[in-house]
């Protein structure tokens, strides 16, 4: 089989239940994402998948290395901040294998189009990480229509140029998407093989709160796009459907060239949802290793390998879909870095397929420790231990610890084996709150 052209589509703290295909309700205009519920329909759903991290950066080293993100320094940061600019040591180190790099070498076209989060010029970038275009904020975050960061400071980037384009940011991804897919098929009409890798990394639905329609809110968010003022969740929902709405655009131009058949196509989201997400049935969200922070959307199209209709509970996380794709290319890894990240093709192929993978997550915030195992999963936060068995209680409600003390006790200690073998916290590691409960009540 030819190898397939692949776009790893990532929204920005998307919550679980967002999606209709995932259980969300439909807005005030109507379905919030039918591409997404489309692509579900006739591919794969993952109901067990989960984000490396519970914030952005972190799960981005680990999206990119198909690696525990705790091996890098840059990933201690929760998360990296506008102002490490200049910064030698927070960001993915330029001689580290990627995602990209072991795919540009393997004769993949590759391209990034949004968020980077890794760290910034001239020390950091995607050209300098195996991506042979990028057009996209480096940073965090940004305002949908100046393009600024928190710092004021304007982020928008054609390669390593910053450079004004008016728009709303998230249909300007949408739409250099569809550019970058209208050229690579008329590349593959003259070339034996010449698949491509495209990163789609959304902005959306993370703050500022601010719809395609929302333009004059720009210059009263500016100073701070928390917008902690602002957004509700129908104009959270709007954010969700404009990146859901541009997803169509780039599968309309598959379709248009007859590529879609052989296109993986994977969306997922860098960690769980923010203030307005609908994480149903799930509590906590972003910054938490409980199960609203980590749990997310996972789904798979590739028409020429999955099957339609598929729903898979088979555990995974981030880094697995980046070993994925490698495996989908046939690719190797470097064997000097080698993988965390296992391989889901068996598990494309039949969704009916599992296997044993435990996983495990630490944070500096608030000490947390987490690890999950088939039906079980340990958990910490605070000095306090928990035990929860997640088919059963989702919710993370029922604390198992005195009535499996053994469990926990394994539990604990299999953790504690894991992060031995990984290096530890620096003592000037950062975390960023970008809002606490004097702005609004606890979850």
């Amino acid at each position: 089989m030819t190898r397939p052209n692949i776009i790893f589509i990532v929204a920005d703290d998307l919550g679980y239940a967002d999606l209709g295909c995932y259980g969300g309700r439909d807005a005030t205009f109507g379905p919030v994402s039918p591409v997404l519920d489309g692509l579900a329909a006739n591919g794969l759903k993952l109901t067990q998948g989960y984000s490396n991290s519970p914030v952005c950066s972190p799960t981005r080293f680990a999206m990119i290395t198909a690696r525990y993100q705790y091996r890098l320094r840059g990933a201690a940061e929760e998360p990296i901040r506008s102002s490490s600019r200049g910064s030698t040591t927070l960001g993915l180190p330029t001689d580290h294998p990627t995602l990209p790099s072991l795919l540009k070498a393997g004769g993949y076209q590759t391209a990034l189009i949004g968020k980077w989060h890794l760290g910034y010029p001239p020390h950091f970038g995607p050209l300098r990480s195996g991506y042979d275009e990028f057009f996209g904020p480096m940073s965090g975050g940004v305002d949908y229509f100046t393009h600024c960061d928190s710092t004021g400071q304007h982020d928008l980037w054609f390669g390593e140029e910053d450079k004004q384009e008016d728009g709303y940011l998230t249909d300007l991804l949408s739409k250099r998407a569809v550019d970058y897919v209208e050229r690579m098929a008329a590349k593959q009409k003259t070339e034996e093989e010449a698949p491509f890798f495209l990163s789609l990394h959304y902005t959306a639905p993370h703050w500022p709160w601010e719809t395609r329609d929302d333009a004059e809110k720009a210059p009263t968010v500016k100073d701070n796009l928390f917008d902690l003022a602002g957004g509700n969740i129908h104009v959270y929902r709007r954010m969700i459907h404009h990146m859901d709405e541009g997803i169509g655009w780039i599968m309309a131009a598959l379709e248009k060239h007859g590529m879609a058949d052989n296109t993986l196509v994977v969306f997922t989201s860098d960690n769980g949802g923010e203030r307005f997400s609908d994480n149903w049935p799930l509590v906590g969200g972003k910054m938490d290793l409980t199960e609203g922070g980590i749990r997310v959307p996972w789904i798979a199209h590739w028409p020429k390998v999955i099957a339609k209709g598929g729903e898979s509970k088979q555990l995974c996380m981030t880094m697995d879909w980046s070993a994925t794709m490698l495996d989908a290319a046939s690719v190797k890894a470097d064997a000097a870095y080698p993988l965390d990240g296992v391989s889901l093709m068996p598990v494309l192929k039949d969704a009916k397929h599992s296997f044993r993978r435990p996983l495990h997550w630490r944070m500096n915030h608030r000490g947390q420790e987490a690890m999950r195992d088939g039906d079980w999963k340990y958990l910490k936060v605070d000095g306090n231990e928990y035990l929860f068995n997640i088919p059963a209680d989702e919710r993370e409600r029922a604390n198992l610890g005195k009535k499996e003390p053994q469990r926990l006790t394994a539990m604990r200690a299999d953790w504690a084996a894991w992060n031995a073998t990984m290096p530890g916290i620096p003592e000037d590691a950062t975390v960023s709150l970008g809002y606490s409960v004097k702005d609004m009540p606890q979850r």
